[in-house]
């Protein structure tokens, strides 16, 4: 039994699928590309340039990534800044020296972290815990010092305005690798669960000779449990090289990421200094531990030999609503190369993954349920021929009164609130709390979410 509530239900997984037949199926939606939002090209920034993370902040958003010249020992940790997560600017913060001046956006170096190459892997997140002191309101995890030739550490840092940091913990390791399979050397990704109630950190680790990812738990930012590596199911083992996992902001519950897929025997430029090609891919789970994986890439490479290289199309960790229609998310390109990028790119609202049915038409049916609200919504689009109609059934999959297939009409359009109509009943409330079935029936068609909502909420009405 799967109590839905009146909360956001996204179609990412099978999770609210039991049944599906005809020509229904799973689809993952790639970003459409908007352009470079920013030009690496600063002296302190340069060709190595990486692990980017956006984290909110009082009047807009703030973007994280490491400026590392090639020519360079040494890494920094620079900012920049946006309103709306379109348009995005360098701060003359001042805080750090480069090039004898302080008017640039950097904000930490290897020279002023405790450890060892700290700015390297530096990642900050917006601390959401309720009770956070004000001066820990952001805190992040970055290198520590070397545990062995082989085994690094990770300190935890803290700030109140998310610029000027210290560490925690008196600057001593909170989370030490025991053994070579945990590799600390990539972006390790931490955040607050306010459903699991606890810290998550996402990091890298081994399962053979192929990258993969671990979580640890924790209750108070220091002390982090023994890593768990996720569980992919039946996917194939592949070299996943970042995680990029956060919350959805409008289903907390549920956890997305976008790991760095790195394919190491292939290589497309025969005299390119790194081996091996990079993409993106998508990820989900709603417990942390099992996750699904879409096989399919989230972004791929795309036109152009010069996108065919290695550590490149690293996907920011964060996402921003950029409208009430769209989701923006970030990537890097061109690593390695003299001017690395960011790039922005948008999908649909709830838009990652849909369950999509050709114009021949498709179904699906969802285990049993519990619901609370007197309306159903749907996020969906449909084709100018297609259409969506729902069946609410018992338990036992029978056809509940006036809410049959025959009883729904035809529901067509695109919009992120359709409002389901049984024009013979009133009474989806009396239903409230017991188990039911939903059956949809799609032709020509993607629906990517659902909610049930109260009387005066604000969903649109479908056709």
């Amino acid at each position: 039994m799967i109590d839905v509530g009146s909360r956001l239900q996204l179609f990412v997984d099978e999770h609210l699928i039991e049944d599906m037949n005809g020509g229904a199926s799973l689809r993952l939606h790639r970003p459409v590309s908007r352009g470079t939002v920013l030009t690496l090209e600063r002296p302190w920034e340069g060709a190595l340039c990486g692990y980017p993370a956006i984290v909110p902040f009082e009047d807009g958003w703030r973007l994280y990534y490491r400026g590392w010249p090639e020519d360079s020992e040494t890494s920094c940790v620079c900012v920049v800044k946006s309103k709306d997560g379109i348009e995005w600017t360098r701060p003359e913060l001042g805080i750090l020296e480069y090039g004898g001046s302080s008017a640039n956006n950097v904000i930490l170096s290897d020279e002023t972290m405790p450890g060892d190459r700290g700015a390297h892997n530096f990642c900050p997140m917006l601390d959401t815990r309720e009770g956070v002191p004000q001066d820990e309101r952001y805190k992040a995890l970055a290198y520590g010092p070397r545990v062995s030739d082989r085994l690094r550490s990770l300190c935890a840092f803290a700030s109140g305005d998310g610029l000027r940091w210290s560490a925690l913990n008196d600057g001593e390791p909170v989370f030490r690798a025991k053994h070579w399979r945990v590799m600390l050397d990539s972006q390790n990704v931490g955040f607050w669960d306010e459903v699991a109630g606890e810290y998550r950190l996402y990091g890298r680790n081994w399962i053979g000779a192929v990258r993969h990812i671990f979580l640890s738990r924790s209750d108070d930012f220091v002390n982090w449990s023994e890593p768990q590596s996720l569980d992919f199911g039946d996917a194939p083992l592949e070299d996943l090289y970042t995680n990029a996992i956060v919350p959805y902001f409008r289903a907390p519950q549920m956890l997305i990421g976008f790991p760095k897929r790195f394919i190491p025997h292939r290589q497309s430029i025969d005299d390119w200094p790194g081996g091996g090609l990079s993409e993106g891919v998508f990820i989900c789970s709603r417990d942390g531990l099992r996750w699904h994986r879409h096989l399919e890439a989230f972004l791929r490479p795309g036109l152009g030999e010069d996108r065919w290289t290695e550590r490149s199309y690293m996907i920011a960790r964060g996402i921003i609503p950029t409208s009430e229609s769209e989701i923006s998310v970030y990537w890097m390109e061109d690593y390695r190369r003299p001017r690395p990028r960011i790039v922005r790119g948008t999908v649909r609202t709830d838009g990652f993954v849909s369950v999509n049915a050709p114009h021949s038409g498709g179904e699906f049916v969802t285990p049993p349920l519990t619901f609370q609200g007197a309306r159903l919504i749907l996020n969906a689009s449909t084709s100018a021929a297609g259409s969506i109609r729902v069946e609410m059934q018992d338990e036992r999959g029978r056809p509940l009164p006036g809410m049959s297939l025959a009883d729904c009409p035809e529901i067509y359009g695109d919009g992120l609130e359709l409002e389901v109509g049984w024009p013979k009943t009133t009474r989806l409330p009396r239903w409230n709390g017991v188990p039911v079935r939903l059956r949809f029936v799609l032709r020509d068609a993607d629906l990517y979410s659902l909610r049930f909502c109260e009387e005066d909420g604000d969903g649109g009405t479908g056709h």
